[in-house]
């Protein structure tokens, strides 16, 4: 099979031969190189590519994720391409399996008949395109929109690649001390090395341009001055991240000061998509977590202009994005204030021990997810719906931005969910599931309760009841019932459920709800919950912490602390707000609008931090639970004690990573007693209740040691006996960070890392 077409009459035909890294020994070492994060960008596509149909894995490599994508879901034909046919024919020896195929072909040419894809998958191969292109990022404009006609309706793009931090001015701080003054790459030190960089950058530019960018060394005594063993250059952003992204490249440096890594920022990618008719469903700064602590830092600082540290560069980027039909929308506009609706309530509660009065947002009856699931083999697979709207997510500016560079989707994956009145709950789920899936009774094999949780107990009033539906097989692609009030309310899908969560763990899913429910499902069917691919998370041994047993927890005695008080009384820490959002179509075209109520606090951020707090004692391992007192618990079960993740949101003024992790350093020596050791992402950040807030919560797994008495509190449980009595959990946030610790240590089967 070849490509309709070798060239595109839409790009400049340069030869993409200097992509080729030589003799056979140099491929392998290329494709070793790729297939070490493969795993990682296979499972930042889970949650936006379908199970079924055609997919096209363009620009890929050594065919290792087209295999990946194609043994995970065997309905889904998968079709890799690649320009270079020394690329294709390897691949086509190495992986064969029945719905996998190769094909030589130029990724900006039209491969493919129009509206014949259901998705399209461009992982770190756009940067080619504008590189071997004489370095023109319309070129990766063009491709996109070749790449876009030949997606059917709903069918989904998803772009993993570099991104253009942006052209401000910064402060590049690299080792001196860790080569010799040479400009040989390998053995020179890495301030040699940026000025070799800062000649041969962009090598294949022609007249009128030329190699390179004028780098200039700072002042040594500008404040902060570098630590010692440090040299500080002046540069932009975009520059100081081509470097940093390439440093350690060092055997293939001739080749890949060829290249132009970031070519589009962010806003430039989303306003490409929107342009072109797609709806996005994620657009995320990603950084690995590996590549940080091993490569970044201790070995580079990226500051402002006044010395202020930066966050390092992303790694990757991803941005997936939804080809809609006419008549729909791409994306959400916050039009401002309106009427109050009264849907939602404000209540407030004195502790009568402590006289603190807290905030209660309430809302009306109860919530249930629906979670039809059913067996594929040895596969768990949920039903769930993709592109539901939730324009709240929208609203963060009210509060602040996402510190890790996110921008929220309008548009996301999350289960079915309906709102229980008169009817009892089988009944209610059984004509649910007929009308917003399409499952009629005859198909249901069984039906069980699942988890109970309150998905953000410090100030809302919420308790989520989920149900597990085991289903007979069944292929479901359909939209959903029109019940969300705008233009669409997504389709129903089915997804695997350890690619579900492994998306989860790379920032690729950012629903909770969907995640903690199907963590539920998997450990009571007994299933192994698959490889964890996040951060890998390496405890200390250290001497066994006082540990109370699950049963006392259980058994402890009952607490009513809190009492109604008058809003007069309210430290007005959250208010409920009603904005009017619109719906946007591709020309920018108003097709819907809806008011709509939502949670926002008042004095603090948007932005919120869960926390597992670890120690290990040989084989066992502890998670540290703060017995807290709130009144969402005392509302739902009429006691007030609840055993929670410490967490906390965020000051407006904790603006970075960096910052966000040293603020919940102090705060767990400050408020428990506890200092430290070692610090992980818990997989990406998620949203706990996204149709009431924009509330954005980033887990953080901590392994902690003393560092004074610790907080009467604060209690040390093991954490499989945590996991085996997940009724416990009623604290959202200490399902999600207890569960993927869980998984990140091999605790719920499958391996501990990648």
């Amino acid at each position: 099979m070849t490509c309709l077409c070798a060239y595109s009459p839409l790009v400049s035909t340069r030869d993409y031969s200097a992509q080729r890294r030589g003799d056979a020994a140099a491929y392998d070492r290329y494709l070793r190189g790729m297939d070490a994060s493969m795993k990682q960008k296979i499972a930042l596509t889970a949650a936006h590519l379908l199970s079924s149909g055609r997919v096209a894995d363009m620009g890929m490599g050594s065919g290792s994720g087209s295999e990946a994508l194609a043994a995970l879901y065997p309905s889904l034909d998968v079709v890799g391409v690649d320009i270079n046919p020394t690329m294709v024919e390897l691949a086509a020896k190495k992986y064969t399996l029945p719905n996998l195929s190769f094909i030589t072909g130029d990724i900006a040419s039209q491969c493919f008949d129009e509206a014949s894809l259901d998705g399209v998958f461009d992982s770190s191969v756009l940067h080619h395109v504008t590189t071997f292109n004489g370095y023109d990022h319309e070129a990766a404009a063009r491709t996109l929109e070749v790449q876009v006609r030949q997606l059917r309706d709903y069918g989904v793009l998803v772009v993993r690649d570099f991104v253009d931090p942006g052209d401000q001015d910064v402060l590049l701080d690299v080792r001196d001390d860790d080569g010799d003054a040479s400009e040989d790459p390998a053995s020179c030190s890495t301030a040699s090395l940026l000025r070799r960089f800062s000649r041969e950058f962009r090598k294949l530019a022609e007249p009128p341009e030329s190699p390179g960018f004028a780098l200039a060394e700072a002042e040594p005594s500008s404040a902060p001055p570098p630590l010692p063993g440090f040299r500080r250059f002046e540069l932009t952003f975009k520059l100081a991240a081509e470097f940093i992204l390439r440093k350690d490249y060092r055997t293939d440096w001739e080749t890949e000061v060829l290249e132009e890594y970031t070519y589009f920022t962010q806003r430039e990618f989303e306003a490409i998509c929107g342009r072109l008719g797609l709806r996005l469903l994620a657009s995320t700064p990603i950084r690995n977590p590996w590549i940080v602590r091993n490569r970044f830092e201790g070995r580079v600082e990226v500051k402002d202009r006044d010395g202020r540290p930066l966050d390092f560069p992303p790694t990757n980027y991803l941005i997936a994005g939804e080809k809609v039909p006419a008549g729909e929308g791409v994306r959400f506009e916050d039009g401002g204030p309106a009427e109050p609706l009264g849907f939602l309530t404000m209540e407030h509660f004195a502790n009568t021990t402590t006289g603190r009065v807290m905030d209660l947002v309430a809302r009306p009856n109860p919530t249930i997810d629906a979670i039809p699931w059913f067996r594929e083999g040895d596969d768990i697979a949920v039903l769930a719906r993709r592109s539901y709207p939730r324009p709240i997510l929208q609203s963060a500016p009210r509060g602040t931005p996402r510190i890790d560079g996110a921008r929220p989707a309008d548009y996301v994956t999350e289960p079915l969910t309906l709102i229980q009145e008169d009817a009892p709950l089988g009944e209610s789920v059984e004509r649910a599931l007929a009308r917003l899936a399409g499952i009629e009774e005859s198909q249901i094999v069984s039906m069980e309760r699942g988890g109970v949780y309150y998905p953000s107990p410090g100030g809302i009033r919420e308790e989520v009841r989920s149900v597990f539906i085991e289903i007979s097989p069944v292929v479901v692609h359909r939209p959903h019932a029109s019940i969300s009030g705008f233009s669409t309310s997504g389709i129903v899908r089915a997804i695997d459920a350890r690619q579900l969560l492994r998306a989860a763990q790379v920032g690729g899913l950012p629903d909770a709800r969907l995640e903690s429910n199907v963590h539920t499902l998997l450990t009571r069917l007994g299933i192994p919950h698959g490889d964890w691919i996040g951060e890998a998370i390496a405890l200390h041994s250290a001497p066994r912490p006082e540990v109370t047993s699950i049963d006392t927890l259980r058994h402890r005695p009952p607490r009513r602390l809190f009492s109604r008080a008058p809003a007069s009384a309210s430290t007005r820490f959250l208010a409920i707000e009603c904005s009017q959002f619109r719906e946007l179509d591709v020309s920018g075209a108003t097709i819907a609008e809806k008011a709509l109520e939502l949670v926002v606090p008042r004095t603090l951020g948007a932005n919120s931090v869960a926390t597992a707090l670890l120690s290990r004692s040989g084989d066992d391992v502890f998670i540290a639970l703060d017995d807290d007192d709130l009144p969402a618990a005392q509302a739902f079960n009429g006691n007030s004690a609840l055993l929670v993740a410490p967490a906390w949101r965020l000051p407006r003024d904790v603006m970075s990573l960096r910052a966000m992790r040293a603020w919940t350093i102090d705060r767990i020596e400050i408020e428990y007693g506890l200092r430290a050791i070692s610090l992980w992402e818990l997989g990406g950040r998620y949203h706990p209740t996204p149709g009431l807030t924009p509330e954005a919560v980033y887990p953080l797994a901590i392994e902690v040691e003393p560092a004074r008495e610790a907080s009467p509190s604060l209690h040390w449980v093991d954490l499989r006996a945590l996991i085996a009595a997940e009724e416990m959990m009623l604290d959202g946030h200490l399902r999600v960070v207890a569960f993927r610790a869980a998984h990140a240590l091999g605790l719920l089967g499958g391996s501990a890392t990648v």
